[in-house]
Formats: structure tokens, C-alpha cells, sequence
């Protein structure tokens, strides 16, 4: 009864985690009769009677209504990459806000920032493809948006747009651009834009981590540092901290 999209995509990442051992399974045996409403039209569904779980949800959100919205109905926020501190400090308001009318404690609500992590370590092609790529692929899709939420420079983003290399652009810039094409993109992007990560040494990628902490964040998604790729010194933060304490359930 999901979307055929949601499946797909499901599939999809068991059928990779799994080496190519998922089987797609179907099968019927509903028990709701005949519901016609928002959800669709579902003349009989079911699930185990015997289910009696606790599954927090999560919302993605970027713009202050979502955000809100995912404060009163949601017991977790996951935000976006590239938000500078103050954006988040404010995203972590409106969620808070949002709980409020809601009547929840609003430090029930756990928040995810999520911070692109890109540290000297890693070869030039590979800092820029995790950063610049990553960043000049979001203005692709939702410029708009981003811009907006950080209170960046519109005109920046359509002397972006403008450029020659990214009208008409025919795919992702973080999947498909050349090294020469990614430098190109770096000289196009405000470097205010680009503080909005955690870039350079391990101390200075740890204080970043931190600083969102102190914006608001519960919790702290290292966007493209994957277990095997921190770099040195990645178990420990500035002081001897390793992690802060959380608030609410986990994902």
C-alpha cells in the first residue's frame, strides 16, 4: 500500500546493504474495511494484531512552517546541510515553538543538524566534490530556498545560475563534475557560503561539531564523513569530550 516509489527505493537499499540477497515479498490480508479518505481509498487493510511498537517519527524540514509543523506533530527534526549557526539556532526556535503550542515539553523533540564534515585529510578532488559539489548541487535543485532560510544574497545565486558551466548543467555536480569543473564552481561560491561546514584540521572539524551544540542542535549528522573516513583523532573532541548528552528518542 506504499507509494510504488517508496518501495522501490527500499528495495532498492536492502538489495545493496544485502549484496544482492532481497527478495521483493507480496502477500494480501487486510482488516480495515472499506476507509476512504486523505490516505487514499483502501476498501481493507491489516497489520499483526500482536504489534505494539514505539517508532518515533522523523521530519526533514528547511522553511519555518515546516519546522514548526514538525515541532507540534513529530518527536525529532532532521535539518539540512549547509545551514549556517544562526539558521539553525532559529530552525531549532521555530521547532521549540512548534512544540509549545502543541503542548509538549519542547525538549522532547530531538534536532538533528546535519554538517557537512570535510577534513584536510582527504585529497583535493574528494574535498571538493564532498563540499563544493555537494553545495553547488543543492543550488541546483533548491537554491531558492536555501538562500532564503540563510539569509544569504539572492544576487549571488543568480550570478551563479548565470555562469556557463551551470546553465544547463545535465546532471549533479557532486556525481558527475570533472575536478577542473569543481575549482570552477569554488571561484562562483561565496566563502561565507562554504563556513557553513566543518572543514580543515581535525580540532577545527571537532569545534564546528561543537558549535552546533551550542546553536541548539541535539544531536550533530557528520554529512560525508563515513565511519571509515574522519581522519585521524576522530574519537575525541577538544577538551577529551566525545559527545554531548541527548534529548529525546533516538532514530
Amino acid at each position: 500500500m506504499r507509494h510504488p516509489l517508496v518501495t522501490a527505493t527500499l528495495a532498492t537499499t536492502m538489495h545493496r546493504m544485502s549484496g544482492g540477497r532481497f527478495a521483493l515479498g507480496l502477500g494480501r490480508g487486510e482488516a480495515v474495511v472499506g476507509h476512504d479518505g486523505p490516505a487514499g481509498s483502501h476498501p481493507y487493510l491489516s497489520q499483526d494484531p500482536a504489534f505494539r511498537e514505539d517508532i518515533p517519527i522523523m521530519l526533514v524540514a528547511m522553511g519555518e512552517r515546516t519546522l514548526e509543523f514538525a515541532g507540534r506533530v513529530a518527536d525529532g527534526v532532521v535539518l539540512h546541510t549547509f545551514f549556517t549557526d544562526r539558521t539553525l539556532a532559529r530552525a531549532v526556535s521555530s521547532i521549540r515553538r512548534g512544540a509549545v503550542a502543541a503542548g509538549h515539553d519542547p525538549a522532547s523533540v530531538r534536532v538533528w543538524s546535519v554538517l557537512a564534515t570535510v577534513g584536510d585529510h582527504l585529497d583535493e578532488e574528494a574535498r571538493l566534490r564532498k563540499l563544493v559539489g555537494r553545495l553547488a548541487t543543492y543550488l541546483q535543485g533548491y537554491g531558492d530556498l536555501l538562500v532564503r532560510v540563510n539569509e544569504w544574497d539572492p544576487a549571488d545565486l543568480v550570478r551563479f545560475r548565470a555562469d556557463d558551466l551551470v546553465d544547463g548543467y545535465p546532471g549533479a555536480f557532486d556525481a558527475l563534475a570533472t575536478p577542473d569543473e569543481l575549482r570552477h564552481l569554488a571561484g562562483l561560491l561565496p566563502e561565507h557560503w562554504l563556513e557553513a561546514a566543518a572543514t580543515g584540521s581535525p580540532e577545527r572539524c571537532a569545534r564546528r561539531v561543537l558549535a552546533q551544540f551550542d546553536a541548539g542542535a541535539d544531536s550533530v549528522v557528520l554529512h560525508g564523513a563515513t565511519p571509515r573516513r574522519p581522519g585521524p583523532d576522530h574519537r575525541r573532541l577538544p577538551g577529551g569530550a566525545t559527545r554531548r548528552p541527548v534529548r529525546g528518542p533516538a532514530p
